[in-house]
């Protein structure tokens, strides 16, 4: 299963930007891969959402239903996919104090199968997805550091 991390800093505290990561229902507003996420349960530290992504390369929307489990003491989320178009996708996002400010990690492992399409297809699924995770942490960047 191909795994994609990445790590950015922000300049702004550590609960601001952990704040802004656990409202996942403001990501339409200013993640432009996020079409509609709507959350359908929430009790406690866990949250399921339905996702639509965008795939603007291939004018395609991928669709998950995603479980998050926040641990607000370690400023942790572990995530899953519960259905969907993945294959398999499970990850987690860590938050810590860095330099004045805040180190955001993601960790996405996942699995996305074309039907009759090679290794070639792979490649490039692997490098949207990287592409769509630095967004997600570049765009949770500019929404705590606008603050």
């Amino acid at each position: 299963m191909p795994i994609v991390a990445s790590s950015i800093w922000i300049d702004a505290p550590l609960e601001i930007v952990y704040e802004i990561a656990k409202d996942n229902v403001a990501f339409p507003e200013f993640m432009s891969d996020v079409k509609s996420l709507t959350v359908v349960e929430r009790e406690g530290s866990r949250v399921v959402s339905d996702w639509v992504g965008l795939v603007p390369q291939f004018m395609l929307k991928v669709r998950w239903r995603q479980e998050d489990l926040w641990d607000d003491e370690s400023h942790r989320c572990e995530f899953r996919q519960v259905s969907g178009d993945y294959d398999r996708l499970s990850g987690f996002w860590r938050f810590t104090e860095e330099n004045g400010g805040t180190r955001f990690v993601s960790e996405v492992d996942y699995e996305y199968n074309v039907p009759g399409l090679g290794p070639l297809v792979k490649k490039v699924v692997q490098g949207i997805v990287q592409k769509n995770v630095d967004n997600v942490l570049e765009a949770i960047k500019r929404r705590a550091e606008a603050r």
